[in-house]
């Protein structure tokens, strides 16, 4: 069966969590520190979570490509993509 966790299924985990914190808290909880991982990362640096992985941001390159519908050849553009490797630690809890 297929789960997926979601920004609110987090604030619900936090809120449940003991940590005195209603659902509003927690929910603004997990902004703040989605916020704090989006503007690293738009600065260039590492979001490093210790056990769990650690995301980077990589740069991919302009390149010329052929537009399937029309066989035309075309220039996409370079962009900035987010990179995910994953701890020992997530990798040996999978198995």
């Amino acid at each position: 069966m297929e789960k997926t966790l979601t920004k609110k299924d987090l604030a619900d985990l936090l809120a449940e969590a003991g940590l005195e914190l209603n659902k509003t808290q927690a929910a603004e909880a997990v902004n703040v520190m989605l916020d704090a991982f989006t503007n690293t990362l738009k600065d260039g640096g590492t979001v490093d979570m210790f056990g769990f992985g650690k995301f980077t941001v990589t740069e991919r390159a302009a390149r010329s490509g052929i537009n399937p519908a029309t066989r035309e050849k075309i220039e996409i553009a370079a962009t900035k993509a987010v990179k995910f490797k994953s701890a020992k630690a997530l990798k040996d809890a999978l198995q």
